[in-house]
């Protein structure tokens, strides 16, 4: 689907101030459409897909930009900030290794990394001995079928190499990410998909009603997909377009599969991890511990890094100097990500995210109820929501056109989310800092249901 662009032309909107935002100026700033056309003009086309605003600072849950609107923010950087932007206690933590005089140093030993690599393993489900860091989700869930597949032909033979995941599933945006992941649209441009990579149905029960185990097997067969065949089991925690959390009992059944068959089950939480839907990792949802988690965004409060988790006898399987990235563990990223995770913990940031949820998809769920005939489904868990609005009169054909509409008019109104996403574009996620306050996230959803009532109206 080509995606709606935003017009950056200043728009003049109802000036606002409450505690928690604050617009004063045209949306966007006239004086902040010079950066605009130069983004425009010097950059890919495919970086211009957000809501036309200059962030200048952002700081726990409120982002600026330089000409004094404030918003509150229900996006997180996509997912990035769940401590908070730029927590003062994080922000001390980078200027602490700044002072000491170190903040790249390769692969090369340095402390903040030791640091974190244990920090990480001793947070981790029972099973999970080892962390390999690098900077991008993308990068960990490469690595995460580099070892796969690796050790599905050291286990089975050279045919034992192939990855199944999910339809819709979003891995990345590199080759093999892009391979694992179920968007169709996202692969024309390699031509040559390697075979090896299988998606089946995604048991969300809203686009896909099939959500029994059997239809796992059912799939299978009908694709004559045999286990000695497959390496790797990959899915996300959630689907990160809708959201979407897969049926319970389904992904139990594909677990045990997994197990009795020598599949490593690699579990992608580089959205969703680090207490985001209400659980530390968001796999803990369905009962089960994978082998390989992916991590990334939560995990280091604003600075890039992911990490790849397993047990020793995968993590292990290549020797020194064969499995590096350039940037792994730097300390200056490392003191920041340790740091983070002991807020996540000292501040019990994961019930807070559970209890918050409750508010947030309670309040979601009576707007559904309102609006049945253009809200087709609220997904999510904890402070994680997707809003999939879908065209009237039809059971679930996207309408992307007023999921736009929404977000321009919640940016002008203070309330900072990132474009329609999944589906067409007709998801709206909403994942605010999980220190929100709670007096800020119900003006959040005010803002939203503002927004929501005056779209409907104006199609009307």
């Amino acid at each position: 689907m080509a995606y709606l662009s935003y017009d950056i032309k200043p728009n003049k909107v109802k000036k606002i101030k409450t505690k928690y935002r604050e617009i004063k100026t045209a949306i966007p700033n006239p004086k902040s459409v010079q950066v605009l056309k130069d983004l425009r003009k010097y950059e890919p086309r495919a970086m211009g897909g957000q809501p036309p605003i200059v962030w200048h600072k952002a700081r726990n849950f409120n982002v600026w930009d330089e000409y004094g609107n404030k918003w509150i923010d229900f996006s997180s950087g996509v997912l990035v900030a769940n401590v908070g932007h730029l927590r003062e206690e994080v922000k001390q933590e980078m200027l602490k290794q700044i002072k000491q005089g170190l903040i790249h140093n390769y692969c090369f030993p340095n402390v903040q990394r030791a640091r974190l690599v244990k920090k990480l393993v001793s947070m981790a489900p029972k099973g999970i001995e080892k962390a390999f860091l690098l900077t991008t989700g993308s990068e960990a869930v490469e690595c995460a079928i580099k070892l796969a597949r690796t050790y599905g032909q050291m286990i089975g033979g050279k045919k034992k190499i192939g990855i199944l995941g999910f339809n819709s599933a979003f891995h990345g945006r590199t080759l093999g990410s892009q391979m694992a992941g179920g968007i169709p649209g996202l692969k024309t441009w390699i031509v040559n998909v390697d075979k090896s990579f299988y998606q089946i149905p995604y048991p969300d029960g809203y686009f896909n009603k099939n959500t029994g185990f059997e239809n796992f097997k059912k799939e299978l067969k009908k694709r004559k997909i045999k286990p000695n065949m497959i390496a790797g089991f990959m899915m996300e925690s959630y689907q990160g377009g809708i959201a979407a959390f897969a049926d319970k009992e389904y992904i139990r059944g594909v677990r045990a599969w997994c197990k009795k068959n020598k599949i490593i089950f690699i579990d992608d939480e580089v959205q969703a991890g680090f207490g985001r839907t209400g659980k530390l990792f968001s796999i803990e949802h369905y009962g089960i511990t994978p082998d390989i988690i992916c991590c990334g965004k939560g995990l280091s409060g604003g600075l890039p890094i992911s990490a790849v988790l397993g047990p020793s006898k995968i993590m292990d399987i290549y020797g020194p100097g064969e499995m590096t990235s350039t940037h792994s563990g730097n300390p200056l990223v490392s003191r920041t990500a340790v740091k983070s995770l002991e807020l996540i913990q000292k501040e019990k940031l994961v019930a807070r995210s559970a209890r918050l949820g409750m508010i947030l998809h309670g309040e979601l769920n009576k707007l559904k109820d309102q609006y049945s005939d253009i809200i087709g489904v609220v997904n999510g868990k904890g402070l994680l929501v997707g809003v999939l609005f879908r065209k009237a009169g039809t059971e679930n054909e996207p309408d992307g056109n007023i999921a736009f509409k929404i977000v321009k008019k919640c940016i002008e109104k203070g309330l900072m989310l990132y474009a329609p996403l999944g589906a067409g574009g007709a998801t709206i996620k909403m994942n605010p800092p999980l220190i929100i306050e709670e007096a800020a996230l119900r003006e959040g959803i005010s803002i939203f249901k503002e927004a929501l009532e005056e779209a409907v109206n104006e199609s009307k």
